[in-house]
């Protein structure tokens, strides 16, 4: 699996380093540069591509019930459950796997296409494997289906491997490379974040506090990845027309730690929500939900 790193200040060192490896994009010309810079932040959303399943090399699979706690009161299994599952999943793939630095992965971004919502007490299978890797991060794409083989969900997490003593992004190691490659099939990613701070339209928002809560903090002392999922069921709990099929994406800048104050600048439609985390002028997160054409 790929597990969170156990540092507070890491999403800070992680975002001004990969920030560097960001810079050779921008040597491939001011055409594609004013390409992206029209694009909208569900344009944006709406590019990423969802691959397919592997041929070949590893996958994992772990079957489990959607519990009364993972569920609405109308009985779906909700988004932040979801990630909680992901995250589950990941952890006992690279036990099983047996990989020698499991630990030191931070989470950039997640995407999570909804096909069909899983329902209250309903058996799940979760399969996960590479769905692709670069020199210093790798993809996780992981597959919710009935029992019955039904796809009910997709989901893909770009993780960024840092080493312990510094914190900065580093080389993926050779045996957990061997590993990532076989089903990767040789497509590469790169760690640029889509829902840049450029595509967010300010001149429609408008911004509420997120209280936080001592239970959103993990055992690694950060705002944990599920919880800020939380925020995108309370956009979906006021629309409830947005629903299967939808795409939800939340990529982290820099982490939310206990103390902090942030404030959601939220952009949203009947169909989509648009929407920055930020405590003061520093954007920690940003994410989008919408139906998925």
């Amino acid at each position: 699996m790929f597990h969170e790193s156990h540092s507070k200040s890491l999403f800070v060192v992680l975002y001004r380093d990969v920030c560097i490896f960001e810079e050779h994009w921008k040597l491939l010309g001011r055409y594609q540069a004013d390409i992206v810079t029209v694009m909208s932040f569900r344009d944006a959303a709406l590019s990423f591509q969802m691959i397919e399943g592997p041929g070949t090399g590893r996958q994992f699979t772990a079957r489990r019930r959607v519990r009364l706690g993972d569920a609405t009161p109308n009985g779906r299994l909700r988004l932040d459950a979801v990630a909680r599952y992901l995250q589950d999943v990941a952890n006992d793939d690279t036990r099983d796997a047996d990989w020698s630095d499991p630990h030191w992965w931070v989470v950039r971004r997640t995407v999570i296409d909804v096909h069909e919502f899983p329902t209250y007490l309903q058996e799940i299978d979760l399969t996960t494997w590479c769905g692709g890797v670069g020199s210093h991060w790798a993809e996780r794409r992981t597959r919710i289906s009935a029992v019955d083989g039904t796809v009910l969900v997709d989901a893909a997490a770009l993780w960024v491997h840092v080493d312990e003593q510094s914190l900065q992004p580093s080389k993926v190691p050779a045996d957990i490379l061997d590993i990532l490659s076989a089903s990767a099939g040789g497509r590469d990613v790169n760690a640029r974040l889509l829902l840049r701070d450029k595509l967010f339209d300010a001149s429609t928002t408008h911004t509420e506090i997120w209280p936080l809560r001592f239970a959103d903090f993990d055992a690694v002392g950060h705002m944990n990845n599920a919880a800020y999922w939380t925020i995108i069921e309370e956009f979906l709990a006021d629309h409830r027309t947005v629903r299967a099929p939808l795409r939800a994406i939340v990529e982290h800048v820099v982490q939310v730690e206990q103390g902090h104050e942030p404030i959601r600048h939220i952009s949203s439609g009947d169909e989509n929500l648009e929407l920055q985390l930020r405590v003061g002028a520093t954007m920690h997160s940003a994410m989008w939900c919408g139906v998925n054409p």
